[in-house]
């Protein structure tokens, strides 16, 4: 983590390798995870509510409540973990708290949005479709732009300084210098 918060990850090849193959393996989540909401649904909440809800028309039975449980299950934990790497990640790019803390909070109520809506649509109301459909988008947004600033932030090297041996990120113009507990680096 010294390497992410000094800003020296630039200077080491196999750290940015790591890095850059996660976020290929990232985006690969992200666009798989766009084919299996449209495999099954659209946004349109009518087609959300005939997921979950089942539809006569097309002859397809209401999601039980054990298959939900099952999936949200599976759900929770890997999107915890995939959201605190890339929270984290954030955490060292070059932007402002506010925007930082902002996508963080963003990114983690469009999950829960996105997880809680199918249990809202089927266990509530049908009328709460618009739920899942706002969380999904919500969370897609979220995500192309955690991994696209990741990126360009990895792409972009920083300049660096030696000092007393020690080589030392520059912060951009426009960057606070705050380290990631609050504190002045400078």
């Amino acid at each position: 983590m010294k390497y992410l918060q000094d800003g020296s990850h630039n200077n080491q090849p196999l750290m940015r390798l790591s890095l850059g193959l996660t976020l290929v393996l990232l985006l690969g989540f992200w666009a798989t995870n766009f084919a299996m909401y449209f495999s099954r649904m659209g946004l349109d909440p009518a087609s959300v509510v005939a997921y979950y809800n089942g539809s006569e028309a097309d002859f397809t039975p209401a999601r039980s409540a054990a298959s939900m449980l099952e999936t949200t299950h599976m759900h929770l934990p890997m999107m915890g973990l995939v959201l605190l790497l890339l929270t984290h990640l954030l955490i060292f790019v070059p932007l402002r708290g506010g925007w930082k803390r902002g996508l963080i909070l963003g990114v983690f109520a469009f999950a829960i949005l996105s997880e809680g809506g199918g249990w809202l649509v089927r266990f509530v109301s049908p009328s709460l479709a618009v739920v899942k459909v706002a969380g999904f988008v919500g969370l897609q947004a979220s995500l192309a732009f955690l991994l696209a600033s990741l990126a360009m932030s990895l792409a972009r090297p920083r300049p660096s300084r030696i000092t007393n041996g020690v080589l030392l990120a520059v912060p951009p113009r426009g960057e606070t210098g705050e380290s990631p507990a609050g504190v002045s680096a400078r």
